[in-house]
Order: C-alpha cells, then structure tokens, then sequence
C-alpha cells in the first residue's frame, strides 16, 4: 500500500485498535536474551487478561531458561504492515504455582491445558511498560502510545 493512502491515526484510534487485536489474536512474537547466547525469538499463543499477556512455553526450553536469568523481554504482533510492538519483565510461574485466573484464561482461549500435560510448562505473564503501533511510515511519528505503563491517550 502507498504510503499517501495511510490515514494516520490518532493515539487513542491506535490504542483502540492494539487492545482489539489483543483481544483477536492468537499468536505474538516473543523475543527474549541469553547473557552467552544473545537473542532469542520464537512465536507462542497468548491471551490478554486486560492488563498483560499470559503464554505458555515449555519448561526447559530456551524461551523459559532465558527468561529466569533474563525477565526483559520484547513481544510483537505478528504484522509487518499493522505494527504492535510490547516491552516488559516477564513474571514466570512453574505450572503449579500459576494464579489460576492466568491458566484458565489460557486454557479457555486455546483448548488445551498445560496443567493436565505430562512434563514441565512455564507461564509467562508481561505487563507492558512501553508499547509502539503504527501503519506504514506515515505514522512513525507518535509510534509510542504507552510508556512508563500508562496509556497516552
């Protein structure tokens, strides 16, 4: 799409349409770090509760070792056109000691508990401190619509 056909949206139209693709989406780019190993990026299913993201990952996989030494972590949606791009810590919860309000939410999203599977899962829950969304470079400018943790508009 041309640039000049981008309307450029308002920060509160921008934060409207994140919490909506929040509440529809089923997938979100999760970029975390390894001090020895440097970046490491996979997609995982999530779920917004309202204020954060909850996702799930295998116990002894790289997402899950690096994000014990390791909480800051960056998230995105996975549009390369439609931008939505989350930072925060990423609070981690053994399968058992998950707040059962985060597992449920999962499991009644996708359908499938990792509380009833054999082996270990790991819960991550972000609560965003800075999100970015913007179309197209038009709307580069304003990117920001949280920081510090609050919404802009």
């Amino acid at each position: 799409m041309p640039a000049e056909s981008i309307a450029r949206r308002e920060t509160s139209q921008r934060r409207h349409d994140t919490l909506q693709r929040l509440d529809a989406e089923r997938d979100m780019w999760v970029s975390t770090s390894h001090p020895d190993h440097g970046p490491h990026q996979v997609p995982l299913w999530f779920v917004w509760d309202g204020r954060g993201i909850w996702m799930c990952t295998g116990g002894p996989s790289a997402t899950a070792r690096n994000v014990r030494r390791e909480p800051r972590v960056r998230l995105a949606l996975p549009d390369t056109f439609d931008v939505v791009l989350l930072q925060g810590e990423a609070e981690h919860f053994s399968d058992r000691d998950v707040p059962e309000g985060g597992a449920d939410a999962f499991a009644g999203k996708f359908g499938w508990d990792p509380r009833t599977e054999d082996g270990s899962f790991l819960y991550l829950h972000v609560v965003p401190r800075t999100v970015r969304a913007w179309r197209g470079e038009p709307e580069l400018q304003g990117r920001v619509i949280m920081r510090d943790g609050a919404w802009l508009a």
